[in-house]
């Protein structure tokens, strides 16, 4: 079976059974591998990679997490007392001691130890992690650290030499070297958002958070994850690029966490079948507008329902999913260049991302038989999963009967069979229903749905 893992979390015990496992990929790595780098280049013979390893190697780190019992088990971790991963890091500010890695590293950690190439260890403390990027700051003190440039990963290009250093299956430090297989890629798991650089430069269990550099030793990716049918590597490796990480370590360092913001756009594929029913011609595709939230962005910027997205800053957007992940990827307050199709013309539209507002509504501003009931937004990482519906953030069952008959995390995805996907879809249904007319609502509640009629 194929398989999408980290690259870390492994267990002490994965570590031992895996020994041999490694030895033997030792001996395999003398024999010439598919990412051999060539003796020459243009004639001359290529330079040791050793004095930029001798500058670099300093910087990355061993990562050992000490797990809580009560946390659900990962890929790769073991659950129970004394649950143990390992995993990689870069140290990119030695006066700070700020420490890039991967999120899942020390998802559930208790205490964490950053172990030097020199030898010492040191506990760490997290300064933010953000689980939609993969990405965590961890801070340890600045005792004569050395650190990594961040490179500019816009400038790499498939071809490129990089060469990825961590600490493989608990081995110690090691580097290996290979090309940029691919960029961008995205869609490669069910949720969080992706630009990942490919790479068939080795990364195993315990090389995730490491260094991905160039051949000037510049960081320019936090190695994360690996395609495997078997568990180990075969070629293909994936790294977060320098600048989303850089820009992710900017907003945990400031803020504690990362600030996204919205376009205010609900799309929907477009397919050859549901072309004619969005009022599209035949055979279109690609992703087009359902809905303009009001007081968006998109609808300040002139964005309308039926426009068809093309591309964002001059990128290609080919479904829905590849526009969620655009959106999640760009920072709070930046301007954004939206190409559309509207009537068969193409347009463009510039909008700045703004802040999600987390709005609350009170049902029985809309319908007092709601009193008492309090309604959000469900949240991001619901929606990445391709959920919809508003969520019940508060009930007070003393203040009416329907309040009593609902839950604090109940979700409600329908309103008189009409479809609800946001707090806009729930003020509009109840706001259009006839006075006295019995509302019936659709609900998930855990693993169950269940309707609510209200008389």
């Amino acid at each position: 079976m194929t398989l999408l893992s980290p690259a870390c979390g492994i267990t002490r015990q994965a570590i031992r059974a895996c020994r041999h496992l490694a030895l033997a990929a030792a001996l395999a790595a003398t024999l010439p591998a598919w990412a051999a780098l060539p003796m020459a280049v243009d004639g001359q013979p290529l330079p040791s990679l050793a004095p930029m390893l001798e500058r670099v190697t300093p910087a990355v780190v061993n990562i050992s997490a000490q797990g809580d019992s009560r946390q659900a088990p990962g890929l790769g971790q073991a659950a129970g007392a004394g649950r143990q991963s390992i995993g990689s890091g870069v140290i990119v500010d030695a006066t700070q001691g700020n420490i890039l890695t991967n999120h899942h590293v020390v998802r559930g950690a208790t205490s964490i130890r950053v172990s030097l190439q020199d030898g010492r260890s040191f506990t760490a403390t997290v300064v933010g992690s953000d689980p939609d990027t993969d990405l965590a700051v961890l801070r340890i003190p600045p005792d004569k650290l050395q650190a990594l440039t961040l490179s500019d990963s816009s400038d790499l290009r498939v071809g490129d030499f990089v060469v990825a250093i961590g600490d493989p299956y608990g081995l110690g430090q090691s580097a290996s070297s290979g090309i940029v297989s691919a960029l961008e890629r995205s869609s490669l798991r069910a949720a969080g958002y992706q630009n990942f650089i490919q790479t068939d430069a080795s990364i195993n269990p315990g090389n995730s958070g490491g260094a991905l550099v160039n051949l000037n030793g510049e960081l320019v990716g936090i190695n994360t994850m690996i395609y495997t049918p078997s568990g180990g590597n075969v070629g293909i490796g994936f790294a977060i690029p320098s600048n989303l990480a850089g820009e992710v370590m900017r907003q945990l360092l400031q803020h504690g966490q990362v600030q996204r913001g919205g376009l205010g756009l609900d799309t929907v594929d477009v397919t050859p079948r549901n072309a004619r029913q969005l009022g599209l011609a035949p055979g279109t595709t690609g992703v087009a507008v359902a809905r303009v939230a009001d007081g968006s962005p998109a609808q300040q910027a002139g964005v309308q329902a039926r426009d068809q997205i093309l591309a964002v800053d001059g990128k290609s957007i080919g479904t829905s999913a590849q526009l969620r992940n655009a959106e999640g990827l760009l920072p709070v307050g930046k301007q954004v260049r939206l190409t559309l199709l509207r009537a068969g013309q193409r347009t463009e539209a510039v909008l700045r991302i703004e802040p999600e507002k987390n709005e609350r509504l009170h049902g029985g501003s809309l319908d007092a038989r709601l009193n008492g009931v309090e309604f959000t937004e469900i949240g991001r990482e619901q929606r990445l999963k391709g959920n919809d519906g508003v969520a019940v953030s508060a009930t007070y069952p003393d203040r009416g009967p329907v309040a009593a008959r609902m839950q604090r995390g109940d979700v409600i995805i329908g309103v008189n069979q009409r479809p609800v996907s946001r707090l806009a879809d729930l003020r509009g249904l109840l706001a259009g229903a006839a006075p006295g007319q019995p509302l019936l609502l659709t609900l998930v509640r855990g693993q169950a749905m269940y309707t609510l009629q209200i008389n």
